[in-house]
């Protein structure tokens, strides 16, 4: 127990920078004081101790403001900063070396028993005020933002920000195995709903460019009489026609003579 201990505490002062020392991690931090009742709690509900489990885990949340279900399985070097309104269902699964922030709920959209919380591999980091939602999986190496809403499967090593969550970067490795504050990629962050519209909207002028290019070309093009079409007739066709015609007649009527 003190061994992994003291992994917990070198893991949050690796990815916190306000961190000075050790004893100030193990003092001051309720992520950690979180944590370590959570192991205990859970070493109970596994051997179906399952009130003294939730009792402990109720002191938890009491002391340090983190409710973490008794029955949810987390891996180690488990950070939560700040931690204020976390919230950690039952049949939760968390990998190795994820971060959590303040007000993010790991809850289940099932009322059927079983699997019904979701799954974070290992080096997950969650923004603040984050939800994920039901039996999903969350890749290792993903990012979700702050706020974000995810109620889908998200592929490792991609960001995903938004309600819904959508990717917000490419599936690069080098980048998105840096760390992200909050989860939530720093500035210019590509909106894939703007994305999908200049998409939409290049098609269109593409498409108005096109009929402006035909309508120029009919409006060059001969203006033939279209077969079948009713020729005019009558005293105007007459009045027309009527000195050409009657020039033919006459040089008809000269030739048999």
């Amino acid at each position: 127990m003190f061994k992994h201990l003291r992994e917990e505490i070198d893991g949050i002062m690796a990815r916190d920078p306000a961190a000075r020392s050790r004893i100030e991690v193990a003092l001051c931090y309720p992520g950690l004081h979180a944590i370590v009742l959570h192991r205990i709690a859970h070493y109970c509900w596994q051997r179906d101790w399952r009130l003294v489990g939730r009792v402990l885990s109720q002191i938890s949340r009491s002391v340090t403001g983190i409710e973490i279900h008794p029955g949810a399985t987390i891996g180690r070097r488990f950070f939560i900063d700040h931690g204020m309104g976390v919230v950690i269902g039952e049949t939760a699964e968390i990998g190795d070396d994820v971060m959590l922030y303040h007000g993010v709920t790991l809850g289940g959209t099932s009322l059927n028993p079983g699997k019904r919380h979701p799954t974070l591999g290992d080096g997950v980091i969650v923004g603040a005020g984050a939800k994920v939602l039901g039996a999903i999986t969350i890749g290792q190496g993903a990012r979700v933002g702050a706020n974000a809403v995810v109620v889908a499967d998200v592929a490792p090593g991609i960001a995903v920000v938004g309600i819904p969550a959508k990717a917000v970067a490419p599936r690069d490795r080098a980048d998105t195995q840096k760390f992200m504050p909050y989860g939530t990629p720093c500035g210019d962050i590509p909106d894939p709903v703007a994305r999908a519209l200049n998409g939409l909207l290049d098609q269109v002028s593409g498409l108005r460019q096109r009929v402006e290019e035909l309508e120029a070309e009919r409006s060059a093009a001969p203006h033939d009489v279209p077969a079948g079409e009713p020729v005019a007739c009558g005293a105007n066709a007459y009045g027309a026609n009527g000195g050409a015609n009657g020039g033919s007649h006459a040089d008809a009527r000269e030739a048999v003579r």
